[in-house]
């Protein structure tokens, strides 16, 4: 196993490399509290460093839920890391308060000069579901209708057409009345990284949500991989892929980081029932593209743990495929 503490559980995961190392950070919750379904809202952040992506020396908590009252007060989800232009480290996350009983997810911002010693900017409070986009999306938790308001994952990432920057986050639309087909990738943009702009989505539909989205090129095509349970699978999207639903890992494709996005054709990417990997990333190494993610197996044998990296390919069609590491290198 990749990331792994004997007395945690880890999960969702996300990676920067600092030109020597790769940095991996990691949500986690202690083992102590009996039932995995409880570490969502008993969860820190973990940080650990890697020569290689498999053998990791963990350096201990990073980030955890504000100690008073505040918007960050219950959780600190998952995030990203990027490196402004001036070196310093930037890492957006997700936060929900006790005072809305978690229902509600906002996106916060640290800063860092050594990618683990992060202070809050501010309060930490940087981007909420409001503004002239916010009808864009469903902006008020639809109570009955699905089961938080969602606002959480942010993927941060220089924009390719500018100076600016680009932010990718989980999200929902409004006014769909199949509650599986209201899933979809929220955006924002900032000039600075400090001062965010909220956009409209550049996808929905499919599925009831997409987590943890990623977006990365690869040669002239664009890629937003995210993963999603087989429960949560539209019945349009079922119409479309025969398999039957699996939970895992999934993409969406593009010839433009700001769309339009399509699902990708075709078997899900990386999927089983029970879930076999989850919140997976996608890094690029000097021997290929590896993927990376958490150990799920279901509630009765939950894994909590990293997984050994393993390859991903793309196909002549543009397509993507795992593979193990072995055969990749034939």
């Amino acid at each position: 196993m990749v990331i792994a503490l004997k007395d945690k559980w880890i999960w969702d995961s996300w990676y920067a490399h600092d030109g020597t190392r790769w940095h991996g950070f990691f949500l986690q919750a202690d083992k102590s509290l009996g039932d995995p379904d409880l570490r969502h809202f008993n969860v820190s952040q973990g940080h650990a460093v890697s020569d290689d992506l498999v053998n990791w020396t963990h350096l201990g908590t990073i980030l955890k839920p504000s100690s008073g009252p505040a918007w960050d007060d219950y959780t600190t989800w998952t995030g990203s890391v990027v490196q402004g232009d001036d070196g310093l480290w930037h890492l957006f996350y997700t936060g929900s308060t006790r005072a809305e009983d978690g229902l509600y997810q906002r996106i916060g911002h640290a800063t860092s000069t050594d990618l683990h010693n992060w202070e809050r900017v501010g309060d930490g409070f940087c981007l909420d579901l409001v503004g002239p986009s916010a009808g864009h999306y469903e902006a008020a938790h639809a109570a009955g209708h699905w089961h938080d308001r969602a606002m959480r994952d942010p993927w941060v990432m220089r924009d390719p057409a500018g100076s600016g920057w680009l932010m990718y986050f989980t999200a929902r639309v409004p006014g769909v009345s199949e509650p599986n087909g209201g899933g979809a990738i929220g955006f924002a943009t900032s000039p600075d990284l400090m001062t965010w702009t909220l956009q409209p989505p550049v996808f929905s539909g499919g599925f009831g949500q997409l987590e943890v989205p990623q977006v990365f090129s690869v040669g002239d095509k664009w890629y937003c991989l995210f993963c999603t349970s087989g429960s949560h699978w539209s019945e349009s999207y079922k119409a479309s892929n025969p398999q039957s639903p699996v939970t895992g890992n999934h993409y969406l494709i593009a010839d433009s980081p700001r769309g339009p996005w399509t699902v990708a054709p075709g078997p899900f990417f990386d999927g089983a029932e029970p879930c076999r990997r989850y919140a997976a990333r996608i890094v690029p190494t000097a021997d290929g593209l590896r993927i990376l993610g958490f150990a799920d197996n279901g509630k009765a044998d939950f894994g909590g743990y990293v997984m050994d990296p393993e390859a991903v390919v793309v196909g002549s069609d543009g397509l993507l495929s795992v593979v193990p590491i072995a055969k990749a290198a034939e």
